[in-house]
């Protein structure tokens, strides 16, 4: 052990065990404990005189001739503090010393206690290194492979899962940085594509490094979100389109970092962090995560995200997708944020129908998000290295004291509510299936398969039906012009003596009459040109007569596709006003955007009025069922507006099309998942309580390995030791 390493152990000892620490200081400093900041020091003194200031519990503000130290004691008290409470800035906890001591706050005040600061927390972080190489802790990986007992503490004769382990995964733009050049007062765009330095001077094992991130950027992705980015084909990209690079550009200049990418297990352990360094959600930083996991954990992930339906095409057509299909690797769709999904990506990626995945919402980042956003005004306008430290030491401290402490309490809850929904499940699913006259609960799979194979027929229309509406609109538009054509033609103008004009003037009517003429005839004739186009695509020899029943059958058609883009247009609404609402509510949202969510709100009430009396003309116009506002805006599944959508077939007919059919499907694969999480449960917690007496074993005989050689560090495997029991 170094000298720095024992000194390190010594400034920690409980002080109770540290006479030195009840011993009376110099007579040039005073100190009382907690609270305590000795600011009376007006000699200046050598540098033997740090060392005797650390020796007696005080961390000095400069390594040569200090003036200014803080007690162990009060630095502990902030850091613990600020962890359960983020808002608590440096300044405010300055500002309550002074008071206590009775001598007036300065500036400088603050940032001698953060020199303080950053010592103690590097002292802390060199003894828990110490910790875990005496704990043989100091593996690669070591704490991401065994963060979370109830997923990683794997044990003998487990039944067969789908899933060996569940996380979710998503992007946080609360966490921002303001740039230094914009601090300076420089908005030169020439500097805004600078990367931000200085990563290397704060590093933790939870955070990926930038050119860790930057092996899975293209150049498809450089500058452009994933939300951003086209569909290809996916019914569910129009709808997160919500940030888009010309709105936000002028943002994304200002910061450095515009964000944190986190990915929490289904227990709410933190397991990697990763910055998002000038620009928005790109599908570099999920890359980098899933890699990082696939690494540590191997086969048989499930990674819930927001976009997952997306990200799984964009997996797929990386360089991390063939490795990703080899170890079965799953992406899913979170919960709350799944509902809001194209109904067809919900029959394959919404939790409640993956089998295997039990009762988990994969929305473990949204909580931790709404704790996390606390941070944000004391991170906006730090340096690289204090931004990094408070995030990882929040996360940190949050897995230890509040997750870890928690984890019995999360698997009784959830085995509760397995419980509770198996009890009374089973009973709503058996009266319902006596009223739909259902025996057999293997029918309920067979009607998602039914349902699904009815939304994929509704994807795209058939190519003679398009081409038969196209051909009905371009009749419709050659009997307008043949009209405009003939009105003119059979209109006469009579001309005298007092009203006739000069030929060569600009104001002739006559003129004036032949460019209508013209213009009139060139529409006929290209309107003309395209029916006779369209009747040989066709193969059409009689043209259509609105007394036709090909012409009723196809004016039905171009009736029901303008049914179909109102009703897109409702619902696009509707579900912008859902996350509104859901963002309105989110601890940490400010005055501000609340105000300016409200008025959102309002504009979204508006549009979607207005987007209802056009619904509703199309709705009557087909003989269908009319909307009311209070009715749609209660609408929260978005499976209740994919039932409206009907060309071809009568959805009516289809026994799963019912209220109480689906109810029914619904219950039945809820009672499903409740028993997968019974099960998972049953290994869950065998997993705890059988790593809570193996690590306990552990750590006291580690403990008494050093006891005699190494007491202070004995001494810190007992306090570790009585924090993880």
């Amino acid at each position: 052990m170094t000298v720095t390493e024992r000194h390190a152990l010594e400034v920690l000892r409980d002080p109770v065990s540290n006479d030195s620490v009840n011993e009376p200081a110099d007579d040039d400093y005073e100190t009382d404990g907690y609270g305590a900041m000795v600011l009376d020091g007006t000699e200046q003194l050598d540098v033997s005189h740090a060392g005797a200031l650390v020796c007696h519990g005080l961390i000095p503000c400069s390594p040569i001739t200090p003036k200014v130290a803080v007690t162990v004691s009060a630095l502990n008290l902030y850091h613990t503090a600020r962890q359960r409470c983020p808002h608590l800035s440096i300044q405010a906890y300055v500002k309550s010393l002074c008071d206590m001591h009775g001598v007036p706050f300065y500036n400088h005040r603050s940032r001698q206690f953060s020199i303080a600061l950053d010592v103690y927390l590097q002292i802390i972080a060199l003894i828990s290194n110490l910790v875990r190489r005496a704990l043989q802790h100091d593996q690669p990986d070591w704490r991401l492979k065994h963060c979370c007992p109830a997923c990683t503490y794997k044990l003998q004769d487990e039944p067969a899962m789908r899933f060996k382990m569940l996380f979710a995964q998503d992007g946080n733009d609360s966490l921002k940085r303001v740039a230094t050049r914009v601090l300076d007062g420089n908005l030169d765009d020439t500097l805004a594509t600078s990367v931000p330095t200085l990563e290397h001077a704060f590093h933790h094992e939870q955070y990926l490094t930038c050119e860790f991130v930057e092996k899975f950027a293209s150049d498809r992705q450089t500058g452009h979100s994933i939300i951003d980015e086209h569909g290809d084909g996916n019914l569910c990209a129009e709808r997160w389109k919500n940030m888009k690079d010309s709105v936000t550009q002028k943002m994304w200049n200002i910061f450095d970092e515009t964000g944190a990418f986190v990915a929490v297990c289904r227990h709410g352990f933190c397991l990697v962090i990763a910055d998002m360094v000038q620009s928005g959600e790109q599908s570099k930083y999920a890359l980098a995560v899933t890699s990082k996991l696939l690494d540590a954990f191997g086969s048989d992930l499930g990674g819930g995200y927001d976009i997952g339906c997306r990200f799984k095409t964009t997996l797929a057509s990386s360089v991390l997708g063939e490795r990703a299909r080899s170890l079965n690797y799953t992406s899913l769709v979170n919960a709350f944020h799944g509902h809001a999904h194209n109904r067809l990506c919900q029959l394959d990626n919404l939790t409640t129908y993956v089998e295997g995945l039990r009762l988990e919402d994969l929305e473990g980042c949204e909580r931790a998000f709404s704790k996390s956003n606390a941070l944000a005004p004391s991170t906006r306008y730090a340096s690289i290295f204090h931004r990094r430290q408070a995030i990882a030491c929040y996360f940190e401290h949050n897995d230890e004291m509040e997750v870890y402490a928690n984890l019995t309490k999360f698997l009784l809850n959830n085995y509760k509510q397995a419980l509770d929904l198996l009890s009374n499940g089973r009973a709503t699913l058996e009266r319902l299936m006596r009223e739909l006259g259902v025996s057999d609960p293997l029918i309920f799979r067979q009607w998602l398969d039914e349902e699904r194979v009815y939304l994929k027929s509704l994807l795209q229309e058939p190519a003679e039906e398009t081409l038969q509406m196209e051909y009905w609109q371009r009749l419709v538009n050659l009997a307008a012009s043949r009209q405009d054509l003939e009105t003119i033609l059979s209109t006469w103008t009579v001309v005298t003596a007092q009203n006739v004009a000069p030929i060569w003037s600009d104001s002739s009517a006559t003129r004036k009459r032949e460019t209508v003429h013209r213009h009139a005839q060139e529409n006929y004739e290209k309107d003309l040109k395209a029916v006779q186009e369209l009747e040989g695509r066709l193969g059409i020899t009689c043209r259509w007569v609105p007394e036709d029943e090909e012409w009723q059958a196809a004016a039905r058609l171009v009736a029901n596709r303008k049914y179909q883009h109102a009703l897109d247009n409702v619902e696009r609404l509707v579900v912008s006003r859902i996350f509104e609402l859901s963002k309105m509510n989110q601890s940490g949202t400010g005055y501000k955007l609340r105000k300016h969510i409200g008025k959102a709100l309002q504009t979204c009430s508006a549009a979607i009025r207005a987007a209802l009396t056009q619904y509703n003309t199309a709705a009557k116009a087909l003989g269908r069922r009319t909307l009311e506002f209070d009715e749609v805006v209660e609408y929260t599944f978005l499976s209740d507006f994919d039932l409206l959508r009907d060309t071809w077939h009568d959805v009516s007919t289809r026994p799963w099309a019912s209220p109480a059919a689906r109810l029914a499907m619904n219950t039945h694969f809820k009672v499903c998942r409740a028993e997968e999480e019974v099960i998972r449960l049953n290994v869950e917690i065998r997993r705890v309580v059988t790593y809570l007496v193996d690590e306990d074993r552990y750590l006291q005989a580690c403990e008494a390995l050093y006891q005699d050689g190494n007491p202070t560090l004995a001494y810190q495997i007992s306090r570790y030791r009585s924090i993880r029991s």
